[in-house]
C-alpha cells in the first residue's frame, strides 16, 4: 500500500498514525519478523524499517545497542533488503520506510538501492545523516525509483530551512520533539505543540511525531495538537531487551504496548476534532 493511500484511509477512519520503529536483525532476523507481524497485528499503520548502522548519531543508548548487537549477529544491508522481502511474503501490506545512514546507500550507488528497496517492498526513505542542502542526489533518484524521501524537522530548525523542506518533501515530515537523540521518555515538552504548528503553516502534508513517545498519553497527547499520527521506537526495544534469550516471550507484552499507542492516536485525533 502506498503512503498517501494510508494516510487517506487513516483519515477516513478519523485516526492519527502509529509507524514503530523496528531495527531489523536484533536479537535474530526471525525475532524481527515475528516483532513486525506482532506490531502489524495490533495496530501499527507504519513500518520504520531500519538498517543497523555500527554509528547511528540520531540514537540514543537503547537503540544504540540494538545496533551494535544486530551487526555482531552478522546483519547485513542486503540482508535487511531481504527482510522487507520476507515481511511482503508474509502478506503484510503497510507501508514500509527504511531508515539508514548515508554510508550504507552511498557505498551501493544511490539509485541502485532504492530501486532495490523500492523492488522489496519499500514505500520511502529517511537518511538522518543527510542535510536537505545535500540531498539533491537522494531526491532526483527518489524520484526516478518512486521512493518518497522523508525529512526530520527538530526545534532548532530555522524558518528558512522548514520552508526549503517543506517545498521538496513528499510523503510526510517527521517532527522531532526534542533536542537530542531516540529513547522513551517520560513527558513531552509543550515544545512539540508548538513545533506542529510552526510546521503546519508551511505545509499540509502528513505530520508524524517522534523521539519519546512510550505510552498511550503522549501518543494522544501529540495527535490532539495537530500532528497526523507518531513514531514509537526504543519503547518496543526495551520490552524485549528484558529477555533477549527469549524474545518472543515479550511478544504479548509488546501487542499490549502498540494497541495502547494506537489507542492514543484514536483518541488525539477525535479530541482534536472536538469529539
Amino acid at each position: 500500500m502506498e503512503l498517501e493511500e494510508k494516510f487517506q484511509e487513516l483519515k477516513m477512519k478519523r485516526e492519527g498514525a502509529h509507524m514503530p520503529h523496528v531495527y531489523y536483525g536484533d536479537p535474530n532476523e526471525d525475532f524481527s519478523l515475528k516483532l513486525i507481524e506482532t506490531l502489524t497485528a495490533n495496530g501499527a499503520d507504519i513500518i520504520e524499517f531500519g538498517i543497523p548502522f555500527s554509528d547511528p548519531t540520531a540514537d540514543g543508548p537503547t537503540f544504540q545497542a540494538v545496533c551494535e548487537r544486530a551487526l555482531e549477529n552478522g546483519v547485513t544491508p542486503p540482508k535487511c533488503i531481504q527482510g522487507i522481502r520476507k515481511v511482503r511474503e508474509k502478506g503484510i501490506e503497510n507501508p514500509i520506510v527504511v531508515t539508514t545512514y548515508y554510508n550504507i546507500p552511498y557505498v551501493m550507488g544511490i539509485g541502485a538501492f532504492l530501486n532495490e528497496i523500492k523492488e522489496a517492498g519499500a514505500q520511502a526513505i529517511i537518511v538522518p545523516n543527510v542535510p536537505v542542502e545535500e540531498a539533491d542526489v537522494l531526491l532526483a533518484e527518489g524520484k526516478k525509483s518512486g521512493i518518497h524521501t522523508i525529512f526530520q524537522i527538530a526545534p532548532t530548525t530555522t524558518e528558512d530551512r522548514l520552508k526549503k523542506i517543506a517545498d521538496i518533501a513528499s510523503g510526510f515530515l517527521y517532527i522531532i520533539n526534542v533536542e537530542g537523540v531516540t529513547g522513551a521518555r517520560e513527558s513531552l515538552a509543550d515544545s512539540t505543540l508548538k513545533l506542529v504548528q510552526r510546521v503546519r503553516r508551511h505545509t499540509n502534508m502528513p505530520l508524524l511525531a517522534g523521539f519519546g513517545i512510550s505510552n498511550r498519553q503522549q501518543a494522544s497527547a501529540v495527535v490532539a495538537t495537530g500532528a497526523d499520527g507518531v513514531i514509537a521506537g526504543s519503547a518496543y526495544a526495551k520490552v524485549y531487551e528484558k529477555n533477549l534469550e527469549k524474545p518472543e516471550e515479550t511478544l504479548p507484552e509488546i501487542a499490549r504496548l502498540a494497541a495502547q499507542i494506537k489507542q492514543g492516536c484514536i483518541e488525539g485525533y477525535r479530541r482534536r476534532q472536538g469529539n
